[in-house]
């Protein structure tokens, strides 16, 4: 088999697979490495998304490894623990205006207390359901890359006030700010930024805890951005007025446990399931790139990426050393 692919639900599976061309092998499962529990690679060359834990016995048995994402955080976290130079490559073009896109449909969800409204319709009672408009609300998008970008482009055409961070100013139509200036002004706060070694549970409590009271906070980029116990304090403490997640803190935990039924006793997966309980909290399960346009983009760039990679012993998208 020349490839095998981990984590491929149903409709992508269907793409890459009208996209294989003839001549190369290839497996497919839903499941993670981990919820397979196979002792050894079922090829040498695998493909995952986000949750599966890479064994670092395989590290001697894999040729390469493509990771279907936009992030390849958890690719070079696996190459500086196993300690070896193999060939990674990721996909770094195919969904920013999906994931974009669901991040302001949270953050508009979030606003007009949308959780509450479809709870309502059972009593058709419309108290405590009055929410806010968007317009001229300031947005503070963390991270202005590819999908960043694309958030500040839809914001600015619902008539939002928007800020950016980054440490790479990239975008000469963009407002950037420190990020203390960003908290104090923000009515909304997007995550969009890169997973690093160097930025690990950026929004803390700590941080958090210097905006506003009442501020709005949506996470599209990865859990570890954003302790899942910490956001929950602030809710708590009416700090934050409503919490949108498409990422978590121990993601591979949460996911692999609640697919099975099996409770986890891992702290933040504890407090994810707390958080789910609240009102004014939307979580949906790492979706927002799922749309039809970006998968058909994914398995395409996917096949591109392998049969470069078979032919030339290359990726065209290589993960960053």
């Amino acid at each position: 088999m020349d490839v095998f692919f981990y984590e491929a639900f149903e409709e992508e599976t269907l793409a890459l697979k009208g996209y294989l061309p003839p001549g190369i092998t290839a497996g497919f499962t839903w499941k993670t490495i981990q919820e397979q529990g196979v002792g050894k690679p079922t090829a040498s060359f695998i493909s995952i998304r986000t949750q599966s834990t890479i064994p670092i016995s395989w590290a001697t048995q894999v040729s390469a490894i493509l990771t279907r994402s936009s992030g390849y955080d958890h690719i070079k976290a696996y190459l500086e623990n196993c300690g070896r130079d193999i060939p990674c490559g990721y996909l770094p073009l195919y969904c920013s205006r999906a994931v974009a896109e669901q991040a302001i449909l949270l953050c508009m969800a979030l606003l007009r207390k949308l959780p509450r409204q479809i709870h309502n319709f059972n009593s058709f009672n419309r108290d405590g359901l009055t929410g806010q408009e968007c317009q001229n609300k300031t947005l503070l998008v963390v991270g202005v890359g590819n999908i960043g970008y694309e958030v500040i482009r839809i914001a600015k055409a619902l008539n939002m006030d928007v800020l950016g961070v980054d440490i790479v100013k990239k975008y000469s139509d963009i407002q950037y700010v420190p990020i203390q200036e960003g908290l104090s002004h923000a009515d909304i706060i997007i995550c969009a930024m890169n997973l690093t070694f160097d930025n690990l549970h950026y929004f803390d409590y700590n941080l958090l805890s210097k905006t506003k009271p009442g501020i709005m906070f949506v996470n599209v980029a990865r859990g570890e951005l954003s302790p899942t116990s910490d956001l929950l304090r602030l809710l708590n403490e009416n700090r934050l007025a409503g919490v949108a997640l498409d990422v978590y803190n121990n993601e591979s935990e949460l996911a692999v446990s609640l697919r099975a039924n099996k409770p986890s006793k891992n702290d933040e997966v504890q407090a994810t399931l707390a958080l789910a309980k609240h009102k004014n909290v939307i979580l949906t399960p790492h979706n927002a790139f799922n749309t039809q346009e970006a998968v058909d983009k994914k398995a395409s760039q996917s096949i591109q990426q392998i049969r470069n990679f078979l032919e030339h012993g290359n990726f065209i998208w290589q993960v960053p050393i």
